[in-house]
């Protein structure tokens, strides 16, 4: 495993981390689950990311019992706040009430005393700005946050928090929590500029985009059984990314990373990794086994003539124009 500081903070987090959206609580039964979250230690991950709106909860309460017993300042665990978690009014967004009562029954549900980044997930237009970084900061006074971070907020968004910390001496936002992907790379106009000047580090989510850039979705065929795309909690977050206008580039893309050696997944991995804004990919699994193969990317130096030729390939199914976005049913 390799470790990099999260932007110009003091954290270290693990190059890969260990996130359990969809999977845990849903996808997978808790055994499989925990099987996994032990997998990912043995292989050196220290970085585990979920969210309190993951399975109603039920993703934060299994990752808490896989990770109960192991020492806690050799973790960094991640989580965070903005979407409904109940049916009050009070129970979403960024308001002063609704991140107070979430963080603690976050760690409750973890488990622990403390989280070491608790990110806003996405930004709340409704809430004053300035009412959330003081309760973030709040928090952080109190020793339950360690770190602040933001989840796929636009760069003038990130621009106007850090302007109000510096202004109202709060900590700093650190981290950056957005997709990227070699599908989708939208972040690379604005965000990535801001965040490299203001020393922010990616934590990215979906970097194999779905599961699509393993290359084991094929143009014109049903998903193989036991996939993200056969499950019920997966296929709405995916569906987009199956027709036949992307799954072609990327059976193209897949040859050539096994030409030069390497599974698709690996070299996709690699590619994110090698951008010197992303501090960590967050990767997943329903299987201990596959992360022995997402941890292979690491050993990888990917050849310039590699890294052209795939982007050659997949360069018009990209995703680059900021003005892109998603539905809320595909974004975790």
């Amino acid at each position: 495993m390799e470790y990099h500081h999260l932007g110009r903070s003091g954290l270290v987090v693990s190059a890969l981390a260990y996130g359990n959206w969809i999977t845990h609580g849903g996808q997978v039964e808790e055994e499989t689950a925990v099987a996994c979250v032990h997998r990912a230690l043995d292989l050196g991950f220290t970085t585990f990311d979920t969210a309190d709106v993951y399975a109603q909860g039920r993703a934060e309460e299994v990752l808490g019992h896989a990770l109960e017993g192991q020492r806690r300042e050799s973790l960094e665990i991640l989580t965070k706040v903005y979407w409904p978690t109940g049916p009050g009014p009070n129970d979403r967004g960024l308001a002063r009430k609704h991140i107070m009562e979430s963080i603690d029954a976050s760690l409750r549900r973890l488990r622990t005393d403390y989280v070491d980044l608790y990110q806003a997930h996405r930004y709340d237009a409704e809430t004053p700005l300035e009412e959330t970084l003081r309760a973030f900061d709040d928090l952080v006074r109190r020793g339950k946050v360690l770190y602040v971070g933001v989840s796929e907020w636009r760069a003038d968004q990130i621009e106007s928090a850090l302007q109000i910390a510096d202004d109202m001496g709060f900590d700093r936002i650190v981290s950056n929590q957005p997709e990227y992907s070699l599908l989708w790379r939208v972040i690379e106009s604005e965000v990535l500029p801001l965040c490299e000047r203001e020393g922010i580090g990616q934590i990215v989510w979906s970097p194999l985009a779905q599961g699509v850039l393993t290359g084991k979705y094929q143009p014109g065929e049903a998903p193989p059984p036991g996939s993200r795309a056969t499950s019920s909690e997966g296929r709405a977050f995916i569906a987009d990314l199956l027709s036949d206008e992307v799954l072609g580039p990327v059976q193209e893309f897949a040859a050539l990373a096994r030409a030069a050696g390497h599974s698709p997944a690996a070299v996709a991995l690699a590619w994110v990794l090698s951008n010197p804004n992303v501090s960590a990919a967050i990767v997943g699994a329903t299987r201990p086994e596959q992360l022995d193969e997402n941890v292979k990317a690491l050993d990888i130096e990917l050849e310039p003539e590699l890294v052209r030729a795939v982007e050659q390939v997949l360069g018009p199914v990209v995703k680059r124009d900021p003005a892109l976005t998603r539905s809320p049913a595909t974004r975790p």
